[in-house]
């Protein structure tokens, strides 16, 4: 019972964010979009006081407001200034920070390029279908962890990156990839997508898989736990929204080169 003593508090964070981002994902629009920006806004500042943090609490402030006025302002205009904008915080970081410049650099553009992707994926969608690719994205994220959580403490067994993240298990690791397979099936049914989506839906539980191993390589390597204790039983922002983060640069990628065909039929 010993791996499951964190459960109930886990649980109940869940509810209150599922009902937060559901809520926000149904309306979309401005709603959708002052979350991200609260969102990436919080990511920022605690990126910047994981990689120093001895950096002064008003400059984290202040990285945090610019990468949250980025993202509101590429949720009007996704124009090449606005785009810009997205990479002040980051540069800013390089004066401001005292060690692990580049890391904040890279992963805070990372993360700013994320946010507001998954903003476009609901207001967009290949044919006007955002909600449902949204929730598509979101749910595949929540099976992959969901999967690595229970899979890998029921099971167990060999880890699957040790050095990094201890707790992963190759049974968790494929227990997640079935799951968001499952996922995939389901939209295959319910919505009438291509069956291709299910193999697709674990290409994107693998980025969110990445993406979890990237935050939690980072910080190994700045030495703290969790990312923040903003959200009881999950640590900060990053240690919840690490895999989204991943998951929605993936499809980003994808959605520019080859356009998401695979819910034509709606």
């Amino acid at each position: 019972m010993s791996n499951f003593a964190d459960l109930r508090l886990r649980v109940i964070s869940a509810i209150v964010m599922v009902l937060v981002g559901a809520s926000a994902i149904w309306q979309g629009g401005w709603v959708f979009l002052a979350l991200l920006t609260l969102v990436g806004g919080l990511m920022i500042w605690e990126l910047a006081r994981m990689v120093d943090q001895s950096l002064a609490p008003a400059k984290t402030v202040l990285l945090a407001l610019i990468a949250g006025a980025a993202v509101l302002r590429v949720g009007f205009d996704a124009g090449f200034i606005a785009l810009l904008a997205l990479f002040l915080a980051p540069v800013l970081g390089l004066v401001l920070l005292k060690k692990d410049r580049g890391l904040f650099l890279v992963y805070g553009i990372a993360i700013l390029f994320a946010v507001p992707s998954i903003f476009w994926l609901r207001q967009g969608g290949a044919h006007g279908d955002g909600l449902i690719w949204t929730l598509w994205l979101v749910l595949v994220v929540i099976a992959s962890d969901i999967g690595g959580y229970f899979f890998g403490r029921i099971i167990g067994g060999p880890k699957i990156l040790p050095v990094i993240s201890p707790k992963k298990t190759w049974s968790g690791t494929l227990g997640g990839w079935a799951l968001a397979a499952c996922v995939g099936f389901g939209f295959v049914i319910w919505a009438g997508a291509d069956g291709f989506l299910v193999v697709f839906s674990i290409f994107a539980a693998i980025a969110a898989q990445i993406g979890d191993v990237v935050e939690s390589a980072i910080k190994r390597h700045t030495g703290v736990k969790d990312s923040s204790a903003l959200i009881p039983g999950h640590g900060g922002f990053l240690d919840r929204f690490d895999a989204l983060i991943g998951a929605g640069l993936f499809l980003f990628v994808i959605t520019k080169i080859f356009g998401l065909p695979m819910l034509g039929a709606i």
